[in-house]
């Protein structure tokens, strides 16, 4: 019997459990919006008005979306029909006068107020992209594209149909929210 009941036995004392929770505070590396964005860019703004079109038939509001193109005329009565009101006009790094309507606007100013500064490439990742989607938008932007961008993520992946559906190239939802 005592054979048996060493066979049982545990060899040594009860096992204990100590944890220890180290807690590290990091400093936010980069100012980033909370939303999602889903941006594409049209080769012009024939092309842009037709996408923006088929968003408003799927039911996104005016609210959610945003323009930015170099400043022209045709540019310029796009937004005017989109919103019923003229862009903001902004000397933007690395691609010049551009006008601009919506709610990527003010997430790419940030709180530091340096959009002209740093231009897309620079505060893109603000809205989950990262710096070389940034510099895809500047540059196609720069050629003259019109670039596009929702605002509606429980409904990105919709807007990001319409997207390609419509012509928006390069068109990608900015997935890297919170993880910059």
């Amino acid at each position: 019997m005592a054979n048996e009941y060493a066979a049982h036995a545990p060899a040594g004392p009860a096992p204990t459990t100590a944890t220890s929770i180290t807690v590290l505070h990091y400093t936010a590396m980069v100012d980033v919006d909370t939303e999602r964005f889903t941006v594409g860019v049209f080769q012009d703004a024939a092309w842009a008005s037709k996408g923006l079109d088929a968003l408003k038939q799927a039911g996104f509001t005016p609210e959610s979306l945003t323009v930015l193109a170099k400043q022209s005329a045709d540019v310029d009565a796009l937004i005017k029909k989109t919103f019923g009101s003229p862009g903001e006009q902004i000397d933007l790094a690395n691609v010049g006068a551009v006008v601009a309507r919506g709610p990527l606007v003010d997430a790419l100013w940030g709180t530091t107020r340096d959009l002209t500064k740093l231009g897309m490439a620079g505060t893109m990742r603000r809205v989950g992209f990262q710096p070389h989607d940034g510099r895809i938008f500047e540059t196609l932007t720069g050629r003259g594209g019109v670039l596009v961008a929702i605002r509606s993520e429980p409904r990105a992946a919709d807007a990001l149909a319409i997207l390609h559906s419509y012509g928006g190239g390069n068109a990608a939802i900015g997935a890297w929210t919170g993880r910059v």
